[in-house]
């Protein structure tokens, strides 16, 4: 339901219960207070006089692992991943511990999938290069705004250009709105 425009009062004529039922009852249920539901959610406009209650998510995989792959892909423990219910718009935030045993880059991004299809890609990603032996530790922002509002899935994967990448205490955050 949405919110209605309050109706103007009149002098002298009387305030049904229907009146007070859809410009005070239906109002206030539609009021940040009445939905909300879980502690440390927030609340963003979902449509014209109407909010939704968003509860951001994170998740982390803190172990050591490689890959040699070119394209972007899953580490043998996928992730991390966050599924969330976003609106059109959400930021994300990785990051990272990663090397490259050459000259080569190592990285890591994320793909959409769910109500969204979206491929991972460099320019919504972190990166290391020519980082031999040396253990860098990197984030990075990302702000969407080309969502289909519903259930999405944010999904870290990593590539390489050339090497071997090691990638370790690896992170997601995702704010929806």
């Amino acid at each position: 339901m949405a919110w209605s425009a309050p109706m103007t009062a009149v002098a002298s004529s009387v305030f049904t219960a229907a009146q007070f039922n859809t410009f005070l009852r239906d109002n206030l249920n539609e009021t940040a207070p009445a939905k909300a539901t879980t502690a440390g959610s927030h609340f963003a406009v979902s449509g014209v006089n109407e909010i939704a209650e968003r509860l951001s998510e994170s998740a982390s995989v803190l172990i050591s692992e490689t890959t040699t792959g070119t394209s972007f892909t899953d580490l043998a423990t996928v992730g991390p991943a966050v599924t969330v219910e976003t609106g059109p718009c959400a930021l994300v935030i990785i990051h990272g511990s990663m090397e490259n045993t050459g000259a080569g880059s190592s990285r890591m991004a994320y793909d959409v999938s769910g109500a969204t299809t979206i491929a991972a890609a460099d320019n919504r990603g972190i990166g290391v290069f020519g980082t031999a032996g040396t253990g860098i530790i990197t984030s990075g922002v990302a702000w969407h705004d080309d969502l289909t509002p519903g259930a999405n899935t944010f999904t870290a994967k990593y590539r390489v250009a050339s090497g071997t990448g090691t990638f370790l205490s690896r992170r997601i955050v995702v704010v929806p709105f």
